[in-house]
C-alpha cells in the first residue's frame, strides 16, 4: 500500500480539505507505527511521512514556505502523539523466564513442605507386598442392596407390629360417650398455672436431650399426643382414640429396644389426634397455632387410600362471585394437597364453556406430583367468575377423559373419580352418568355444595350417592379441611372391607413442621406407614378406618450402607423411586438461600433421575430403573465441582439393581482409572493402633467405621474413639467395619513417617519460608494427617480443614476438593486453586435480588492457595489412588514470591529483546495475572480481581484465548436451578398466543399501582408535608416484588477448560483507535497461566466480559397428542417440550 501526502490544491491556502486529508494520512501514519516497536524518534516519523508506507519513491510538495512549515508541524505533532501511544511489544522470551522460574519456585517449595516425595517413595516400597483387586460393580450393588433390604426391612416389621396392635386395641374397646380421661398434650406438658399447678392436659412429662434424635429433649419412655388447634382436644372421639391407642406405647418402646436405629414412630388417628413417640414438646407457629393435621402428611393419605385419577370439575359461573369463589379455590387447593406422585389429576372450569385451567393439559392427565400441584394452585388463584354455569359439558369432558385413561390402560390403574365444586346445580345429570358411567360406576363422584344456601343440595346428594361418591356442604373456609377429608375414607373402604394391608413408602421429604430448628427440619428423609382398621364384626361391612401407623427413615442412614472407601474418589451411590424421582443423590439440591435462611425448594423431591444424571440422553439408565431391572451403562459425563465452577470430564460405569419389598432402586457409579481397583494390605494391630493414636490423625467422623449409633452409651464416641477403644479391646462389643479399619490401619503405618518430616521442618524455624501454614495428606480410607507449621493467633487459614469446612474433608457424600481435583492431574505434580474465593454460585441456589452481585468473600479473613498432588500405588502396571498431599498457604505470601519474580532489575542488559526492558509486572503500562486452567485469578495487582473469571476481569484477551483455541467452551446444563419468576401470567402457554396479553398486562400493573398509591397517599398532609421527602418510603409494606420471587427453573451455563497443548501464545487485539498486546505463558509443573497485558488500551467497549452467569432455558409449549403425558413421565408438564434460552 502506498500512502502520500496530497498535492497543493490552491496556493497559500491550508483549507478545511486538505486538512481532512492530512488527517487521513495521519491515521494511515498511526497504524504503520502501531505495527512496529514503539518508540520511534522523530527523524524515522519524517522519513515515513516522506517515503510513505513501504519506503517507496519521495513524492514532493509544491507548497509556499508558510505552507510547508505548518504542514511539517502537524505531522510532526501528529508523530509525537503517536510515539507516546505506539503499539507497545511485550517480550515473549522474559514472560517465559518469569513463567519457567515461579514454576520451579512453586514445585520446590510444595514439594519440600508437604513432603510428597518422601510419601510416594513409603507407597513405592510397599507395593511389593500389597494385592490389588479389581472391583466388580455388580456384586458390590448386590450387596449394598441387601444390606438396605435388611434395613428397611426391620423398619416394615415395626410397623406391622404397630399395626397389629393397634387394631387388638381397637377390637377390646368399646367406645364410651362420657369418657374422661387425661392424656399428655404434647402443647400442654411441663405447663403450670399461676399457683404452680400443673394445667389440665400438661402434667409433667421429663424431657431429656438424645442425640440419637437429633438432640432434641425427648421422652424414650412414653408418647405423647398432638391435636391440631381446630379440633377439640376432648371431644368423645378424641379420648377414645387416645385410651385405645394407649396400648402402642409398649410397642414403640419394644421397637426402638429391638432396633435401635428407629427414629420417630407415630399414630395418625382418622379422627384428627397424632401419638409420637419418643414424646416431645410441642412448639406452635407464632400465633399460637398448631396447624399440624397428620390427615394431611403424604403417609397417612397414601396409606389410606389407593392411587387414584382425579379430575376436579370448579363451577366459575358469575353466581361463584366473592366468598364463594375463595371457598372453591380452598377446596380445590386442599385437594390438591391430599395428592401424590402415585396419583394423577386435571382441573376443568366451567360457566357458559368447559375449559382447562392449564390449556397445555387438555384432554389428559398429568402426575400429582409437588411440580404440577405448585403449577396448577397458582393457576386456580386466577380463576374468575362469569356467565351462566353449565355443568353437564364438564361432566361428559371429565368422564371422557377418565374413560379414555382406563382404556389406554394409563394413569394409576386403579381409583378414578370426579369432584365436583358448585353453589348448586340445575340441570338434568341422569343421562350424562347412564352414558358415561352406569352401571358399572367405576367413576365416583364426590359433589362438594358451596355456600350458606341449600336449595340445590338434594341434587347434589342424589349426584353423589347415585355414583359410588359422597356429599359435602361447605359454608366457611373452616369447614373445608374437615369435609374434603371424608373423600379419603370413602376411598379407603375397599381396601379396609378387604383387609389389604398395603404398606406403602413415601418419597423424600423434610420435615419442616416437626421439627423446630432449621438443622432438623432440613434433613431428608423417607416413611414407611401401614393402614389400621377395625376387625370388630359390627363395623366389617362399612370400611372403618381408625388410621395410619409409621416410622421416618433418615436418608443419611439408608445412604451410610453405600460406603464411600469402596467407591472410589469420584464414585457414589444414589437411590430412586419407581416413578423416576431422585431419594438420594450427591448432585441433588434440595435447598436455596433466601436471605440468611435455607429453605426447600418447591420441588425438591419431585427431582427426576434424568434431570441430574443428564448426560444419560436416551433414558437408557432411568428406564432400567424404573422397573427395578439389574444392569449396567457406561457413560461419559461432564460433572463439575466448587457449585459449577470447574468442570470434570469422567468415564463412569453405572451398576444399578432393585431393593426388594420397596418402590426404590440403587444406583452406584465407579469411575474409570480410580474406582476400579482397590489396594490390600496388612499390619498388625499393634503397629497400626500405635500410629492411629498420634495428634496428627484423623478420621472421616461421618464415615461409618464403628456402628456407634446402636447402643446409647456409644454415641457420645467420635468414630476415631470408637475405633481405638474397639481395637484396644475396651469396648469389643462394637460393630465395626473391619475392611475399612484394616485399610485405614495400613495408611496410619505407611504415612506415620510424615509426622517426622514435618515436625524436622517447623522446628528448623530460620529455613521456613512465610506464608506456608498447614501441610496436610489424605487417604482413600479417610484417614487425615494435618501439621500447623504457624500457630493459631497468627494463621489466615484459620477455618481450613476445620469440622465447618465441609468441601475439604471427607463428608458422607464425598472426598475433599484438593483430593478429587488432584486425582485428575499427573501424579507428582502440583494443583494451586484459591478455595471458595467467590461465593457466586453458577446453580443461583440463593435469594434473587440479594445475591447475584455478591462482593468476592473469603472463608477466612485473608484469602489462601491449597497446593495438592496425588499419591498413586502401581502393581503389575494397574495403578489405585492412595491418596492425596499438599500445602496451604496465604495469597499474600504467593503474591510477594510472584511479583518479585515478574521483575527485571533496572540494569538488565536489554541489547538482545526486542520490546520493553526492563519489564515489570508493577509498571502501570501492563497489567500481569496468574490463572488457573479454569480461567480463575489467583494473582492480581488488582485484588478485587483475585477469584473472579479471568473473562470479566478482560473480556478482549479472554475472547482472543477461546478464538485460537488455548481455552474451550463446555455448555453445562442445571435442572435445579432457581430463577426469577417474571410478572407475565402463570401460564405459560400464553404469552405466545398474542401480544394483545403483554398490553393487558401493562394497563393492568398500572391501574393496581394506581389505586395503592390513592389509598397511600395522605392528601391532608400534602399541605404540612416536606413535598422532597424520601421516595424510597412508598409502599414499604411491599417487602418483596413479583420480580424477586424464586421459582424453579432450567439453565445453560458455560465452563471453561485450558487446552494443555497450547502453552504460549501472544497476540494484538484491535480495539478501535489502539491495539491490546498480550503475552500468555503456561507455568510448568501447575494448572496455572501467567498473563502479561498491555494495560493502556481499553477494550471493553468492543469486548464486553465473558461471564459466567447461566441463561434459564424456555420452553415452547405445543399441545401434545391425547394422553401424551401420561407416557412421557418425565415430562413436568405433560407436554412437549422444546428450549430456547433467555438471559
Amino acid at each position: 500500500m502506498r500512502v502520500s501526502l496530497p498535492y497543493q490544491t490552491q496556493p497559500g491556502v491550508f483549507g478545511r480539505k486538505r486538512t481532512m486529508l492530512l488527517l487521513g494520512h495521519r491515521e494511515a501514519v498511526g497504524r504503520k507505527l502501531r505495527s512496529g516497536r514503539a518508540g520511534r524518534s522523530e527523524q524515522e516519523c519524517r522519513e515515513y511521512v516522506e517515503y510513505g508506507e513501504y519506503g517507496e519513491y519521495r513524492e514532493r510538495w509544491d507548497l509556499s514556505r508558510t505552507e510547508r512549515v505548518m504542514a511539517v508541524w502537524i505531522i510532526l505533532s501528529a508523530c509525537m502523539c503517536l510515539s507516546a501511544h505506539a503499539q507497545m511489544r511485550i517480550p515473549p522470551e522474559t514472560v517465559l523466564d518469569w513463567a519457567n522460574t515461579f514454576g520451579r519456585q512453586l514445585a520446590a517449595m510444595s514439594t519440600r513442605y508437604s513432603g510428597a516425595l518422601l510419601l510416594q517413595k513409603k507407597y513405592k516400597d510397599i507395593e511389593p507386598i500389597v494385592k490389588l483387586e479389581e472391583v466388580d460393580g455388580t456384586e458390590l450393588v448386590q450387596s449394598f442392596a441387601e444390606e438396605m433390604e435388611r434395613m428397611l426391612g426391620r423398619k416394615m416389621k415395626s410397623v406391622k407390629r404397630l399395626a397389629e396392635a393397634a387394631e387388638d386395641a381397637d377390637l377390646y374397646h368399646d367406645f364410651n360417650a362420657t369418657l374422661e380421661f387425661d392424656y399428655f398434650n404434647s402443647m400442654m406438658i411441663n405447663t403450670a398455672d399461676e399457683d404452680g399447678n400443673f394445667i389440665e392436659l400438661g402434667g409433667e412429662f421429663p424431657l431429656e436431650e438424645n442425640e440419637h434424635f437429633n438432640k432434641l429433649p425427648v421422652n424414650t419412655q412414653q408418647s405423647d399426643i398432638q391435636v391440631p388447634t381446630n379440633v377439640y382436644n376432648k371431644d368423645p372421639d378424641i379420648l377414645n382414640g387416645v385410651y385405645m391407642s394407649e396400648a402402642l406405647n409398649d410397642i414403640f418402646v419394644s421397637n426402638f429396644e429391638k432396633d435401635p436405629t428407629l427414629t420417630w414412630q407415630y399414630f395418625g388417628s382418622s379422627t384428627g389426634f397424632f401419638r409420637l413417640y419418643p414424646g416431645i414438646k410441642w412448639t406452635p407457629d407464632e400465633n399460637g397455632v398448631v396447624t399440624f393435621d397428620a390427615r394431611n402428611r403424604n403417609w397417612y393419605i397414601q396409606a389410606a387410600t389407593s392411587p387414584k385419577d382425579i379430575i376436579i370439575v370448579v363451577d366459575v359461573s358469575g353466581s361463584m362471585k366473592g366468598l364463594r369463589l375463595t371457598i372453591a379455590k380452598h377446596t380445590i387447593n386442599t385437594i390438591l394437597d391430599t395428592l401424590g406422585e402415585n396419583d394423577f389429576v386435571n382441573i376443568v372450569a366451567y360457566s357458559d364453556y368447559v375449559r382447562y385451567v392449564e390449556p397445555c393439559f387438555k384432554g389428559t392427565l398429568v402426575q400429582a406430583d409437588l411440580d404440577n400441584r405448585e403449577h396448577f394452585k397458582l393457576l386456580v388463584e386466577e380463576l374468575h367468575v362469569k356467565g351462566e354455569g353449565k355443568v353437564k359439558k364438564a361432566m361428559k369432558e371429565a368422564f371422557r377423559v377418565l374413560n379414555q385413561a382406563a382404556t389406554a390402560q394409563v394413569g394409576s390403574l386403579c381409583n378414578q373419580a370426579i369432584m365436583l365444586i358448585t353453589d348448586g346445580a340445575m340441570e338434568d345429570f341422569q343421562q350424562v352418568f347412564e352414558e358415561f358411567n352406569w352401571p358399572e360406576r367405576k367413576v365416583r363422584v364426590f359433589t362438594y355444595l358451596i355456600g350458606r344456601e341449600l336449595t340445590f343440595a338434594d341434587n347434589m346428594k342424589w349426584i353423589a350417592c347415585n355414583n359410588k361418591g359422597y356429599y359435602t356442604h361447605i359454608s366457611t373456609l373452616a369447614d373445608v379441611q374437615e369435609n374434603v377429608m371424608e373423600y379419603l375414607h370413602v376411598l379407603s373402604r375397599p381396601m379396609v372391607i378387604n383387609h389389604d394391608h398395603d404398606i406403602i413408602w413415601t418419597e423424600a421429604y423434610m420435615d419442616s413442621v416437626l421439627f423446630n430448628t432449621q438443622a432438623q427440619s432440613l434433613l431428608l428423609m423417607t416413611s414407611v406407614a401401614m393402614p389400621v382398621f377395625s376387625k370388630k364384626e359390627e363395623t366389617l361391612s362399612h370400611g372403618i378406618l381408625l388410621g395410619v401407623v409409621g416410622t421416618d427413615v433418615p436418608l443419611r442412614e439408608l445412604m451410610r450402607l453405600a460406603p464411600r472407601y469402596k467407591l472410589g474418589v469420584h464414585g457414589y451411590a444414589f437411590l430412586n423411586t419407581n416413578n423416576g424421582y431422585i431419594m438420594s443423590h450427591p448432585d441433588l439440591r434440595p435447598l436455596y438461600k433466601e436471605g440468611k435462611k435455607l429453605k426447600p425448594k418447591p420441588n425438591y423431591n419431585s427431582v427426576d433421575l434424568a434431570e441430574v444424571e443428564w448426560e444419560d440422553t436416551e433414558e437408557i439408565l432411568r428406564t432400567a430403573m424404573v422397573k427395578g431391572e439389574t444392569g449396567t451403562l457406561s457413560l461419559d459425563v461432564r460433572t463439575t465441582v466448587e457449585k459449577g465452577r470447574r468442570i470434570l470430564f469422567l468415564k463412569n460405569d453405572y451398576f444399578y439393581t432393585a431393593i426388594k419389598d420397596t418402590p426404590f432402586s440403587l444406583g452406584m457409579v465407579l469411575t474409570r482409572g480410580h474406582g476400579e481397583f482397590i489396594f490390600l494390605g496388612n499390619v498388625s494391630v499393634e503397629e497400626g493402633l500405635h500410629d492411629l493414636t498420634a495428634y496428627d490423625v484423623s478420621i472421616a467422623n461421618e464415615w461409618t467405621y464403628c456402628e456407634t449409633d446402636i447402643d446409647p452409651h456409644h454415641r457420645k464416641y467420635t468414630q476415631l474413639q470408637a475405633v481405638i477403644r474397639y481395637l484396644s479391646g475396651k469396648e469389643p462389643e462394637l460393630e465395626c467395619d473391619e475392611d475399612l479399619i484394616r485399610q485405614t490401619l495400613f495408611d496410619a503405618v505407611v504415612t506415620a513417617p510424615m509426622e517426622a518430616y514435618w515436625t524436622a521442618l517447623m522446628l528448623n524455624v530460620s529455613s521456613m519460608d512465610e506464608g506456608v501454614e498447614t501441610a496436610f495428606l489424605g487417604t482413600r480410607s479417610g484417614l487425615m494427617r494435618l501439621i500447623k507449621f504457624v500457630g493459631n493467633e497468627k494463621r489466615v487459614g484459620k477455618k481450613f480443614l476445620s469440622a465447618l469446612d465441609k468441601d475439604n474433608i471427607f463428608t458422607l457424600d464425598h472426598f475433599p476438593l484438593w483430593y478429587r481435583r488432584s486425582a485428575e492431574f499427573p501424579p507428582g505434580k502440583f494443583l494451586y486453586h484459591l478455595p471458595k474465593a467467590d461465593t457466586r454460585d453458577i446453580f443461583r441456589d440463593y435469594e434473587a435480588g440479594g445475591s447475584e452481585d455478591l462482593e468476592p468473600e473469603y472463608e477466612d479473613d485473608e484469602p489462601i492457595v491449597i497446593s495438592s498432588t496425588v499419591v498413586t500405588v502401581n502393581v503389575d502396571k494397574k495403578m489405585a489412588i492412595a491418596g492425596a498431599i499438599g500445602i496451604q498457604m496465604t495469597l499474600d505470601m504467593l503474591e510477594r514470591r510472584f511479583f518479585s519474580i515478574a521483575t527485571q532489575p533496572n540494569d538488565t542488559d536489554c541489547s538482545g529483546i526486542e520490546g520493553l526492558c526492563p519489564l515489570s509486572c508493577s509498571l502501570p503500562e501492563i497489567n500481569c495475572y496468574v490463572t488457573d486452567s479454569n480461567g480463575f485469578v489467583i494473582i492480581s495487582k488488582d485484588r478485587s480481581d483475585v477469584g473472579r473469571f479471568f473473562g470479566e476481569v478482560d473480556g478482549s484477551v479472554m475472547s482472543q484465548l477461546i478464538r485460537m483455541g488455548m481455552f474451550k467452551r463446555v455448555s453445562l446444563y442445571d435442572y435445579q436451578a432457581m430463577c426469577k419468576i417474571g410478572t407475565h401470567s402463570a401460564s405459560s402457554a400464553r404469552p405466545l398466543l398474542s401480544p394483545f396479553y403483554g398490553v393487558l398486562g401493562m394497563l393492568k400493573w398500572f391501574l393496581s399501582n394506581l389505586m395503592l398509591f390513592l389509598l397511600d397517599f395522605n392528601f391532608c398532609g400534602l399541605w404540612h408535608s416536606n413535598p422532597f421527602v424520601d421516595a424510597g418510603t412508598f409502599h414499604a409494606t411491599n417487602k418483596k416484588k413479583t420480580g424477586d420471587i424464586l421459582q424453579p427453573c432450567d439453565t445453560e451455563y458455560p465452563t471453561f477448560v485450558y487446552e494443555p497443548s497450547i502453552m504460549e501464545t501472544n497476540s494484538v487485539i484491535k480495539c478501535g483507535r489502539c491495539q491490546k498486546v498480550f503475552v500468555i505463558q503456561q507455568v510448568p509443573e501447575s494448572n496455572l497461566l501467567m498473563t502479561v497485558v498491555q494495560a493502556d488500551c481499553d477494550c471493553s467497549r468492543q469486548y464486553p466480559p465473558i461471564t459466567l452467569s447461566p441463561r434459564e432455558v424456555k420452553y415452547i409449549l405445543y399441545k401434545p397428542k391425547p394422553m401424551a403425558a401420561l407416557y412421557t413421565p418425565t415430562s413436568t408438564n405433560g407436554s412437549h417440550l422444546q428450549p430456547h434460552f433467555t438471559r
